[in-house]
């Protein structure tokens, strides 16, 4: 049986998840919520950026996205950002949703799949 890696383990979720290569990571969010929805978005960005590095791996091995935003009509600001932080050919499949917050001064949440 192989080994599942769980990091920052907690009473309702884990903040990844590594099992035969790929690296599932929670639902990520901005610290300071003072931003607007491109500073959240870049706080993210920088957030995945770092767990993907701490399996081994990063977004150039990006499989899936899913991205929450609190209004819709931010997705062209946030869309900016993800893009030129993407690279070159390397998207993924993603979806992008509007959705209720947990904290309504959250603006963005993005979740992402990657294999090693």
């Amino acid at each position: 049986m192989s080994h599942i890696q769980r990091k920052g383990t907690g009473p309702i979720l884990s903040t990844s998840v590594e099992y035969h290569g790929f690296v599932y990571l929670a639902g990520l969010t901005a610290d300071d919520l003072s931003q607007d929805v491109s500073g959240q978005t870049q706080q993210i960005l920088d957030k995945i950026d770092a767990a993907l590095e701490e399996h081994g791996t990063d977004k150039t091995r990006l499989l899936q996205a899913q991205i929450w935003l609190k209004d819709i009509r931010d997705r062209d600001a946030m869309n900016k950002l993800w893009s030129a932080w993407l690279p070159a050919g390397g998207a993924p499949v993603r979806a992008c949703v509007q959705a209720n917050m947990a904290d309504p001064r959250h603006l963005v949440e993005i979740m992402v799949t990657a294999c090693r």
